[in-house]
Formats: structure tokens, sequence, C-alpha cells
């Protein structure tokens, strides 16, 4: 029983000092971040939505002015500091990067082999149509 115990322990204790279980346990942060896009209204806009939303919540939307303006609206209402001089300035930035006629939002790959698959794959693509 003695000797089990020894044996059970010592697996343990190897499995624990493993790499993989050392990755598991201390996991790299993989994060990808994104900027809003440059403009007059950049740094407000970081400052403003980026306190509680990640830039990709901004990134992803597509709405008109007037539905940007409702949601400054109802974001101040929340607790959003957005001063009154520059409510207007901030909508405009808002809905001409966020409009509906921009192209959608494709978010960036954190995984190289994807990345390089969809790559192989549409220049395989375009290769095939010429």
């Amino acid at each position: 029983m003695l000797i089990l115990l020894a044996i059970a322990i010592t697996s343990i204790t190897l499995a624990a000092m493993s790499p993989i279980a050392t990755f598991a346990q201390n996991p790299v942060p993989v994060k990808v971040t994104e900027d809003l896009p440059p403009g007059p209204m950049q740094a407000k806009a970081t400052t403003s939505c980026l306190e509680c939303h990640e830039a990709r919540i901004i990134l992803q939307q597509r709405l008109s002015k007037g539905a940007w303006a409702k949601e400054v609206d109802k974001m101040v209402k929340w607790g959003a500091v957005v001063d009154a001089n520059d409510r207007d300035a901030l909508i405009d930035y808002l809905s001409t990067n966020f409009s509906p006629d921009r192209p959608p939002y494709e978010p960036p790959r954190t995984w190289i082999g994807k990345t390089a698959e969809k790559a192989s794959a549409t220049g395989a693509a375009a290769g095939k149509s010429k």
C-alpha cells in the first residue's frame, strides 16, 4: 500500500512539472487589440467608449447617424463621459466610420494557421477564375 502511495505522489509531481501542465496552469495570453480609426475624435471616442467596451464592439457596428445619436445618448445616461460640446462631433465620427454603407467588420485572426489557410484558399480561388 505504501508503495502505491509513493507511486501516486511521484506521478502527480511529475505530471505537474510537465510542460503541458505548466502551459495549462500559465497559458500564454493572446490578446488582439485594435484601435479606433484615426480622426479628430479618435481620442475622445477611445476615452468615452473604450472605458467600458473593447474596440471591436464599436468596430463591428454599422449604424446610421440617427442610430449613433441614440446610442451615444443611451451610453451617456448609463454613465459614459461625453462632454456636451463633443457630442455632435463624436456622433459624426462614429457615423462616418461605422455607417451601414461601410464594409462589414472583419476581426483579426489570432491563429496564423487559419490566416494562411484562408489566404491560400483565396489565392487558389483567384487562380481558378483566370
